[in-house]
């Protein structure tokens, strides 16, 4: 059985994804400027994923001149959802309140770690003006 396409693109069609987002249309060389600033991938790279995504449908493509302008055809809040549906299926049995109880918990976690520290802080402060 064929596995089915998932909505979540991968980091690299993502990537590319994100940049379109940004400049809402554009070319290979400029998509590949955006990108450059966190990955650098070669031209052809960047052509091959963005002719990926137009067959997935995610992006539509036209003629401009010789070259082709890319743009998304998915909002990013949509990708976003996907995402977060996928995750929750995946981590939470697709539960939203065992995903927030799960954040709450990090966030207190995150909390009690930074207390800890500035009491840890603190007390080395107290000790060497004792001293």
């Amino acid at each position: 059985m064929p596995k089915a396409a998932r909505e979540v693109p991968p980091p690299l069609e993502l990537l590319c994804l994100r940049a379109l987002w940004r400049l809402e249309e554009a070319n290979v060389k400029e998509v590949r400027r955006v990108v450059a600033e966190t990955r650098p991938l070669a031209y052809t790279t960047i052509m091959t994923v963005l002719e990926r995504l137009v067959r997935k449908g995610k992006l539509r493509r036209r003629k401009v001149g010789r070259a082709y302008a890319y743009s998304p055809t998915e909002p990013r809040d949509a990708v976003r959802r996907a995402a977060i549906r996928e995750l929750l299926d995946g981590f939470f049995d697709g539960s939203e309140e065992e995903l927030i109880a799960f954040l709450r918990t990090g966030e207190r976690a995150a909390a009690a770690s930074a207390s800890a520290a500035v009491s840890a802080v603190a007390d080395e402060r107290l000790d060497t003006v004792l001293l």
